[in-house]
């Protein structure tokens, strides 16, 4: 018995070290040398965008083969727990539990995915493993099964944990309703609710709680609403002075106190004066430019790009209510609304464009209007994957004129980039790339 115990301790320890290795690859490093690990990394990025421009023949390599200069990676000025949104999946565990919540270590192409809970993670606070610990607790009190795969039925599905420095918790559960009629799934959302406000989940003390039924992987509000089952609607951030609404599925940096940094670092890159204007395209809930100390105090006005309307009226609100009024609201998607906005550009002022796009990158569409407008000189591209599809804009920003892409204006050239470490233990972390003309 005792060789059995010892051996099953050993197999859970690897399949530990196998998560951690996985999600955190740098966890076994010290702090500094996983920044310098990030710093060489970010180093061959740059490198590479210097072999592409010369390919295209711009003269572009600096010391060290570099396009621009490198600061070191702006450390995160929390390290451990930094996470304020967590995913954890239902799967079968390592022990055969199929209700295990946690996350994912295995592939499907070699069939060996198992569920591992996220108790080891360096990067995932104590107040989400909690969360997830009372889930699991509670769907294994369920006679439904947890969903594994969706065409061999099954119910409980992941959960989303989100945090705030203001002490609030958001439990967002995933649910796939199969044949369940209305009230079968009026009794669950009532035993779900009764377990996390009168049971033991109540330890967890949620600001709210969310339901959400899905027959897809990744499931919209649109596509089927967030179903408010206990508690406040939002949960509330402070971030440099302003205060910002967190609705279920809004966008907000993972690392709170990076961001603080990150975003104080770009309103100095911006270099706002008196007259500039700001522009923010892919601003979200507006993270980029809302220091009240940086940006909006040292310029006239921006224009501020969202993909939906719901956000950007709150956005708007949030602004007359912190009496920052300087700003103006286009709606849509920034292809789309963008192109329109800067073909009719009429203003003197100078102009400073602040993106920061999906890894997808920025639209071609949205390049082209940037690259053809005269009145933008200066330009701060954040990306959190610059080896991937931000390349190609880095690209489109700075090669020749080209009649065929009409690509007409100016090309930028890359002056000067900041790493920033949002995401300690983890090989990425967000790259400010500045670009002038």
């Amino acid at each position: 018995r005792n060789q059995e115990s010892s051996s099953s301790g050993h197999c859970l320890a690897v399949v530990f070290s196998r998560l951690a290795n996985a999600v955190t690859p740098l966890w076994r490093l010290p702090y500094q040398e996983q920044l310098q690990v990030k710093y060489e990394s970010q180093r061959k990025i740059l490198q590479t965008l210097a072999s592409r421009l010369e390919e295209l023949g711009i003269d572009a390599q600096k010391p060290g083969g570099l396009c621009c200069p490198l600061q070191p990676v702006v450390p995160s000025p929390i390290i451990n727990g930094y996470r304020n949104k967590s995913t954890f999946s239902v799967n079968r565990g390592p022990d055969g539990n199929p209700k295990t919540v946690g996350l994912y270590v295995g592939t499907a192409r070699e069939r060996n995915i198992v569920c591992v809970k996220a108790n080891h993670m360096e990067n995932i606070p104590s107040k989400h493993k909690q969360v997830a610990q009372c889930y699991e607790e509670f769907i294994c009190r369920s006679p439904l099964d947890s969903c594994i795969l969706f065409h061999e039925g099954g119910h409980w599905r992941e959960l989303v944990v989100r945090t705030t420095s203001c002490g609030h918790t958001m439990a967002i559960i995933t649910f796939h309703p199969q044949e369940l009629d209305q009230e079968s799934l009026a009794t669950q959302k009532a035993l779900l609710k009764e377990f996390f406000t009168c049971g033991p989940g109540a330890a967890c003390a949620l600001t709210s709680l969310y339901f959400q039924e899905s027959t897809m992987t990744r499931c919209s509000h649109e596509q089927s609403p967030f179903q408010l089952l206990h508690g406040a609607p939002h949960i509330f951030e402070e971030l440099l002075g302003l205060k910002f609404r967190i609705s279920p599925d809004a966008f907000f940096q993972v690392n709170t106190a990076g961001a603080e940094v990150l975003y104080q670092a770009v309103g100095e890159l911006c270099q706002a004066t008196g007259d500039t204007v700001l522009l923010d395209i892919c601003c979200g809930t507006g993270g980029e430019q809302r220091d009240p100390n940086q940006l909006p105090s040292h310029s006239k006005g921006w224009v501020m790009l969202y993909l939906t309307l719901g956000e950007t009226q709150f956005t708007w609100l949030l602004f007359c209510f912190t009496g920052i009024s300087n700003c103006e609201f286009h709606s849509g998607k920034a292809e789309a609304v963008l192109p329109q906005l800067l073909a009719s550009w009429d203003d003197a002022r100078p102009l400073v464009a602040v993106v920061n796009p999906s890894r997808a990158g920025l639209h071609y569409r949205v390049v082209r209007a940037i690259r053809n407008c005269r009145s933008i000189r200066r330009l701060l591209y954040i990306s959190c994957k610059p080896e991937g599809e931000a390349m190609r804009n880095f690209l489109e920003l700075c090669c020749p004129p080209d009649p065929r892409k009409k690509l007409a204006g100016e090309p930028f050239a890359p002056v000067l980039a900041i790493p920033f470490d949002m995401f300690p233990h983890t090989m990425h972390c967000e790259l400010v790339l500045l670009f002038t003309r």
